[in-house]
């Protein structure tokens, strides 16, 4: 299995932008797919963006689509995600997760990722 860690959460007013890190270590990185999740207070987690194992395709949640973007750098075993014009509704708990299925272009399933982070805050203030 990778391990994953996660960084750059934080809090931030409506309309920013934050960086978000996940470092991955263990099994070959270039191997997995790998999918941002997010979980807010009283809810289920949900499915943000995934993107494929060379980093060519994404695959992003209608809620975040034109805001939020996806990309890795295999060299560096480390997939990022880039959250501008945030909103107070982007307030969660945000997961990075590997996974070792198929890509394809359908929203993935907590259940599609072995893998999973400890997961970084992200606060957005109105």
């Amino acid at each position: 299995q990778v391990q994953l860690v996660e960084s750059g959460g934080g809090l931030v007013q409506a309309g920013g932008s934050l960086r978000l890190s996940c470092a991955a270590s263990g099994r070959t990185f270039s191997t997995y797919v790998m999918g941002w999740f997010r979980q807010a207070p009283g809810k289920e987690r949900e499915f943000v963006v995934a993107i494929s194992r060379s980093g060519a395709s994404r695959n992003y949640a209608d809620s975040v689509k034109g805001r939020f973007t996806i990309s890795r750098d295999n060299a560096k075993n480390t997939v990022y995600l880039q959250m501008n014009s945030l909103k107070p509704e982007d307030t969660a708990v945000y997961y990075c997760a590997a996974g070792s299925i198929g890509y394809s272009s359908r929203p993935f399933s907590s259940g599609d990722f072995a893998s999973w982070g400890q997961g970084t805050q992200v606060t957005v203030s109105s």
